[in-house]
């Protein structure tokens, strides 16, 4: 009895320790295959399972690896990566630094950057990491270049903000102003009325 329930409770745990085939991959033993499956970096899968040994990413349209994402997998020979058009930037230290750890780089030559335009066709197991922090310098110059370039911009609707309700307060002054003068003319025309209608020139 006893080992009947500790059986059932062995296949409840199954699941949790062995991993499914992430979607939307097709599997074998040790084989992953994602080829040609419009992945995206959002789009791969979080883990894949311990026992694979050849993962195919190729031909896909991953910028870059997320990191850690090869580290555990123990058994893992290789990786096709080809076909995807790599930006070596910041985000490709992770798949480059992995690269230059394996046995056989002859398998990566055609891993290759797509942009930026100074690095296009570059092996990317071969890049200096001096080459991609140079990128990462000028794509945080391009964001700051950005940030000015909307900071100016808010300004400059600010600045017409400002002049329009100066322009909208000096309207509503000339108004208040009309509208006083033209009750004063009323009062004006009012109190001359009265003092006309109580005239003893007036009477009958």
């Amino acid at each position: 009895m006893k080992s009947g329930i500790l059986f059932l409770s062995l296949l409840g745990f199954l699941p949790l320790v062995t991993p499914t085939c992430p979607v939307p991959c097709k599997c074998a033993t040790s084989i992953i295959d994602c080829t040609s499956k419009g992945l995206t970096v959002a789009k791969l899968p979080a883990a894949f399972r311990p026992s694979a040994e050849i993962i195919h990413l190729g031909y896909n349209k991953l910028t870059s690896i997320p990191s850690g994402l090869f580290d555990n997998l123990k058994s893992l020979q290789v990786v096709y990566l080809q076909g995807n058009p790599w930006e070596c930037n910041c985000d490709i230290l992770y798949l480059r630094s992995w690269l230059q750890w394996q046995q056989n780089r002859t398998l990566y030559r055609d891993v290759r950057c797509s942009s930026p335009a100074h690095l296009q066709d570059r092996v990317i197991a071969y890049l200096t990491e001096d080459e991609i922090i140079t990128t990462c310098q000028y794509w945080y110059c391009n964001l700051a270049l950005l940030s000015q370039l909307c900071l100016f911009i808010l300004l400059f609707l600010q600045g017409i903000l400002v002049i329009f309700i100066i322009v909208y307060l000096q309207k509503f002054r000339r108004m208040t102003a009309e509208v006083r003068s033209a009750t004063r003319d009323l009062d004006l025309q009012a109190d001359t009325w009265v003092s006309s209608s109580r005239s003893p020139y007036n009477g009958d």
